[in-house]
């Protein structure tokens, strides 16, 4: 039987600030195994899942870059509701989260400080935090991870590149701009899923540089240096919605002769 490909669902694409889509958040769809990446800035995610029509009883791995409020707040979300459901009988199995050790940190400290005690309990059973280091490999389903440190000069960060069922590779760089120290995670990525913090035309206004970020026009120029064959534009302002796909799609181009994606909130994209 043919194996069904495997899919990403956006279930946010927008930076930390914006107000009509939510934070940049996906999840990785395999054929029997969900890897959620980052949850956003709070309970927003709860949405975001229930419109993707993903079930919390169905997420047990979790992956979280940093430590922005964008990225984590959302995780104390999911990590609530998944125990909730482990003790109303209506979640199977463990909840397996990855990170750094800062991301751990606060998370173990959120967690701990605002939930009940027989939720806390939960802690080290049923919620396991497994805590990785730069080039460290996991394995989750049928994917296979390699972390790495993005050397971010704001907050400790970890993007991947995963090796996905059908050998296939896909790069996730975080939000940040791509660190030449990282090369080899990235050159010759199937798939690279680079931030884009607004066009070119809009730095003026948008300040992507003093804010360690970049733009799309940038991306398309990374992706078309390191050999990419499909890059995916998230983390963006929100002020263009509307046309978001066609500029930012146009801009990266300019650089890149290879297929450029820029989707939208819970749009899913098959990674074939």
């Amino acid at each position: 039987m043919k194996k069904t490909a495997t899919e990403l669902i956006m279930l946010g694409t927008g930076n930390a600030t914006v107000t009509k889509c939510y934070n940049t958040c996906f999840i990785i769809k395999m054929e029997e195994t969900l890897l959620l990446v980052d949850a956003g800035g709070g309970n927003g995610i709860l949405t975001q899942l229930e419109k993707a029509q993903v079930q919390l009883a169905d997420i047990h791995e979790m992956y979280v870059t940093h430590a922005h409020t964008d990225h984590i707040l959302g995780a104390v979300w999911v990590v609530r509701m998944v125990i909730q459901r482990m003790l109303s009988k209506r979640y199977t199995g463990i909840f397996n989260l990855y990170s750094h050790a800062k991301v751990l940190q606060v998370l173990d400290y959120m967690l701990r400080m605002m939930l009940p005690k027989k939720q806390i309990a939960l802690l080290g059973k049923q919620v396991l935090f497994h805590e990785i280091a730069d080039k460290d490999v996991l394995r989750i389903g049928d994917m296979e991870l390699q972390c790495f440190d993005i050397l971010s000069t704001k907050e400790k960060q970890f993007g991947f590149r995963a090796l996905l069922p059908d050998g296939k590779s896909l790069v996730c760089l975080g939000d940040e701009p791509y660190n030449e120290s990282n090369r080899q995670y990235v050159e010759n990525a199937d798939w690279l899923l680079c931030e884009a913090f607004c066009l070119y035309e809009d730095r003026e206004i948008f300040k992507p540089y003093e804010k360690h970020h970049s733009t799309a026009l940038e991306a398309g120029r990374l992706a078309e240096e390191l050999n990419v064959k499909n890059l995916l534009l998230y983390h963006t302002e929100d002020s263009r919605l509307d046309t978001r796909k066609k500029d930012y799609t146009a801009e990266a181009s300019l650089n890149f002769s290879g297929f450029v994606v820029v989707p939208d909130d819970l749009e899913k994209i098959s990674l074939k």
